[in-house]
């Protein structure tokens, strides 16, 4: 797990992709005696990360970065911002040394990736990455280097692995789709609100790959207020039917945490218990297919109390075959979260209260109008993203 460059990667205090939601999980980790620093992973050398991010970036969009990465930008360099998916304000604003800070999540991503396929470590996380809407030639989304596409990218050159890659965030997986759509050696899998109403718009069962790299793309689109038993079923198909078929040598996913109810950039209802057990499917799929190597990044999720830290937690927990998993599992609210936490210092607190268990009470939560009709919905749809799939 290494995360140290996290705080680097920050946009404005007020913009939703704000590292407080590192720290968050970091201090929930430590205060339930989950977190040895023993554990960190030293990142790749910036200059390495920085050559793979220029071999599959554009050349004048990385120069547009870097220019826009000083203090006072000229006026030329800002009248191309937007070209680039870099406007002041959109999404994805410039701020000082964010190329700088772009390498260095490049270079955690790579470090966890190399650490399993060299053998030092057979799983490992890295938080700070899964920005995974990145393009090669544009920003979008909060992501400007697409530090998953860097990372498969260095274990194909590297090692020649076959990477069955999973997107578990709300929003498609477009930038890492899209690096390598025609790619025989690399399937990539996302499970998604459908892009019919949400951000990037796109992510539809049609999307398969192309070329050489036809069948090697998998999109699950779930309608609108899904809910965690319908979120589950068709996760589980779709990676079965994907690892059975492709036979990966490595899983790479990414853990955005957005489709949470309590979320607010997306119209997903799911609840904690769908980020207790995806990360279980997901080390279970490793065991079975890739001698348990597995490497898992972050990503969204901007419910930064409530959400984030617990699910993010959760994953770290699944990964380190932690000994209060069992605790967790065993009760229906999961327990409670250690009384020291949340014992970050931050500028404003929320105002609404905060989780005191591990997992959700949904039982109480009003249940989603035409759940009925949503389930099979997702279930035709399911089964059309499949077709292609022997």
């Amino acid at each position: 797990m290494d995360n140290q460059a996290s705080g680097h990667y920050r946009f404005s205090d007020d913009h939703p992709f704000h590292p407080v939601r590192l720290a968050l999980t970091e201090n929930l980790l430590r205060e339930s005696d989950a977190l040895d620093q023993r554990q960190a992973l030293p990142p790749l050398s910036l200059q390495e990360a920085e050559k793979m991010v220029r071999s599959i970036h554009r050349n004048d969009y990385i120069e547009n970065v870097q220019a826009l990465s000083v203090a006072n930008p000229d006026r030329n360099t800002i009248s191309q911002a937007d070209r680039y998916g870099l406007e002041e304000d959109g999404d994805t604003p410039y701020f000082p040394d964010m190329h700088q800070a772009a390498i260095e999540l490049a270079a955690g991503s790579m470090a966890a990736a190399d650490a399993v396929m060299s053998g030092k470590a057979t799983r490992a996380l890295h938080l700070a990455g899964g920005l995974h809407h990145a393009f090669p030639d544009r920003a979008s989304g909060f992501c400007i280097y697409n530090d998953a596409a860097a990372a498969i990218a260095h274990v194909r050159e590297n090692y020649s692995a076959r990477v069955l890659y999973i997107d578990t965030d709300v929003h498609h997986g477009d930038g890492v789709q899209w690096f390598f759509y025609t790619d025989p050696d690399v399937f990539t899998l996302s499970i998604h609100e459908t892009g019919k109403f949400l951000f990037p718009g796109s992510g539809f069962p049609h999307e398969r790959g192309d070329s050489s790299g036809y069948g090697s793309c998998l999109n699950i689109a779930m309608e609108p207020y899904t809910e965690d038993d319908s979120w589950l079923e068709c996760f589980g198909r779709a990676i079965e039917s994907a690892a059975r078929v492709f036979r990966p040598d490595l899983i790479v996913s990414q853990h955005g945490c957005d489709a949470h109810a309590f979320d607010p950039l997306a119209h997903i209802h799911c609840s904690m218990r769908v980020y207790r057990e995806m990360p279980k499917m997901i080390r279970d799929l490793a065991e079975r297919y890739t001698d348990g190597k597995w490497v898992a990044l972050g990503g969204g999720g901007y419910d930064h109390w409530r959400v984030v830290p617990r699910a993010w937690s959760l994953l770290w927990l699944e990964m380190n075959d932690h000994p209060l998993l069992a605790s967790i599992d065993a009760q229906a609210d999961g327990g409670p979260l250690p009384k020291g936490w949340p014992g970050v210092p931050v500028i404003r607190k929320p105002d609404y209260p905060l989780p005191s268990t591990w997992l959700d009470d949904a039982e109480r939560w009003e249940p989603m109008p035409r759940r009925l009709e949503i389930t099979e919905k997702n279930k035709k749809n399911l089964e059309i993203a499949l077709q292609h799939i022997g």
